[in-house]
């Protein structure tokens, strides 16, 4: 097979590092990831539509076959089939061929083992609900009683361009954050049924080479809301204001100020991470993002606004002053 001047040679497969695809020609993309792997894409246009199909890493893969796998996925597409749709069908007849009932799981399982399994990875225990909480509210619906090893990207698909609202809006258009992370845990649930053996093949919920491909980028589609900012200028009359008011958010909010610190930090304090003797605010690794311990020296300000608790913080153990 002729390939012309100017396509990929094993070198420059080989030194390719820079995120992103490089085209080969005739549909064939090597495919770079942020973490340094190589995989081929082919990429076709049926029915009008734009399409990627993972061909497989290069290491499985050389860039002669990979040509040779290409050529013939053209032949398909000239004939108008669908080359992913026939690959999957293959695969569901495959899996049909050898399934018992001791390999099936349904999605809505898979997601309770997979959130078992990541429980150690969740910061605090809202990003643990809303983690299965969007699974429920947008995914089980539609997927929750299909078995894993069927389940492809076209189903994705119809998770993430459900209809939304009255208007006919899609969830990836209207909610395009919550889509977006919907995306991620789906794919999440599908690397568990993969690794633990009841799916095999590309993950349908993955982004690059897939959807990508499918899907407008979120940035194209989400409406950004900037909130006001307060200005150097009027900050000394703002807090000015705010200490006149009462209220134990009001006070927190004035404590995060003098400490500079996250809502989240001053809402979760307690009176055991406060040395007012030695003036120092110490949150635990838990509590904190990077998982490491942070110590904020405490302001004259911060101590008497401290020393200003009531029964209520006492007794709660909230250190966070009414």
């Amino acid at each position: 097979m002729a390939y012309d001047k100017g396509r990929l040679n094993a070198k420059q497969v080989e030194a390719a590092t820079k995120p992103g695809h490089v085209a080969d020609g005739k549909g064939l993309y090597l495919q770079v990831s942020k973490w340094g792997t190589k995989s081929w894409v082919f990429k076709f246009t049926l029915g009008g539509r734009t399409r990627g199909m993972g061909l497989g890493p290069i290491d499985e893969l050389s860039l002669k076959k990979a040509r040779e796998e290409v050529e013939r996925l053209r032949v398909m597409v000239r004939e108008g089939r669908d080359p992913i749709e026939e690959r999957a069908e293959q695969r569901r007849q495959l899996k049909a061929k050898y399934e018992d009932n001791s390999t099936t799981m349904l999605f809505k399982d898979a997601i309770a083992k997979a959130h078992a399994r990541k429980e150690g990875e969740f910061s605090n225990e809202k990003h643990r609900k809303d983690w299965r909480s969007s699974l429920d509210t947008y995914a089980v619906p539609m997927l929750g009683s299909m078995d894993v090893a069927h389940i492809t990207h076209q189903d994705v698909l119809r998770v993430l361009n459900q209809a939304v609202d009255e208007a006919g809006g899609t969830l990836w258009e209207t909610k395009t954050d919550t889509a977006t992370r919907l995306r991620g845990r789906i794919e999440s649930v599908l690397s568990w049924a993969t690794v633990s053996g009841f799916r095999t093949g590309d993950n349908p919920a993955r982004w690059a080479g897939n959807l990508k491909e499918l899907l407008p980028k979120p940035s194209k589609v989400s409406k950004v809301t900037k909130q006001p900012a307060l200005t150097q200028a009027d900050f000394p009359k703002w807090f000015a204001e705010l200490r006149k008011r009462d209220g134990m958010a009001t006070r927190c909010l004035e404590f995060a100020v003098l400490c500079a610190s996250r809502s989240g930090e001053v809402r979760g304090a307690t009176w055991d991470e406060i040395d007012l003797e030695a003036r120092i605010w110490k949150i635990p690794g838990a509590r904190m993002k990077m998982e490491r311990d942070h110590r904020i020296p405490l302001s004259d300000e911060a101590v008497k606004l401290l020393l200003r608790r009531t029964s209520a913080s006492v007794r709660y153990g909230s250190c966070c002053p009414a």
